[in-house]
C-alpha cells in the first residue's frame, strides 16, 4: 500500500548552509586578526591606518556573504508543480513538464528530467544531506505521481526499437 503524497515537499543543502557558515566565520575571524595587527606591521613604503583595518574586516565581511549566498537553494513543490532556486537561476515548472525525478546513487544532487530531455540540477537535495535527501526525493516523486495521475495514457508504439 503506498502512501499518500504528501501536500509540500521543500527542501534546502543543511549540511552545504553549515559548512559555508563556518567557513564564512573563519573568513572574518581571519580578517579582524589580519585588521588588528595592519598598524603594528612596519612597512617603509606604506602606513595603515584605521580605515585601512576597517576595509581589511569589510573584505572579509563580503567575501563571508558571498560564501553564504552559494547556498542559497532551495526546492519547493505542491501538487500545481516545483519551484528550483540554484545558486543564480530559477525556475518554475509544472509537473507535466517533469519526465522524472532523478537520484543516481554515485551523485552529488537530484536531478528532475524533463519531458523535452533536458535535464535541471537539484542543488538543495544533495547526497550529504542523506536521510533528507531521500525524504525529499520520495516526497517530489509522489508529488509527479500523484499530479501525473490524470494525464492520458500514451498509445503503443507500432515498431520497438
Amino acid at each position: 500500500m503506498t502512501a499518500p503524497p504528501p501536500g509540500r515537499v521543500t527542501a534546502v543543502p543543511r549540511r552545504l548552509r553549515q559548512l559555508l557558515a563556518v567557513a564564512g566565520a573563519v573568513v572574518v575571524a581571519v580578517m579582524v586578526v589580519v585588521a588588528l595587527g595592519l598598524k603594528e606591521t612596519t612597512n617603509t613604503v606604506v602606513e595603515y591606518r584605521t580605515s585601512d583595518q576597517f576595509a581589511v574586516v569589510g573584505l572579509g565581511v563580503v567575501l563571508a556573504a558571498g560564501l553564504v549566498f552559494l547556498g542559497r537553494s532551495r526546492v519547493d513543490a505542491d501538487a500545481a508543480g516545483v519551484r528550483v532556486r540554484n545558486v543564480v537561476v530559477a525556475h518554475e515548472l509544472p509537473w507535466q513538464a517533469v519526465k522524472a525525478v532523478r537520484f543516481e546513487r554515485k551523485s552529488a544532487w537530484a536531478s528532475l528530467l524533463l519531458e523535452n530531455g533536458d535535464e535541471i540540477s537539484l542543488l538543495a537535495v544533495q547526497a550529504v544531506d542523506a536521510e533528507r535527501a531521500v525524504q525529499a526525493v520520495e516526497g517530489l516523486r509522489a508529488l509527479r505521481v500523484a499530479a501525473r495521475a490524470s494525464d492520458p495514457v500514451p498509445p503503443p508504439l507500432l515498431y520497438d526499437d
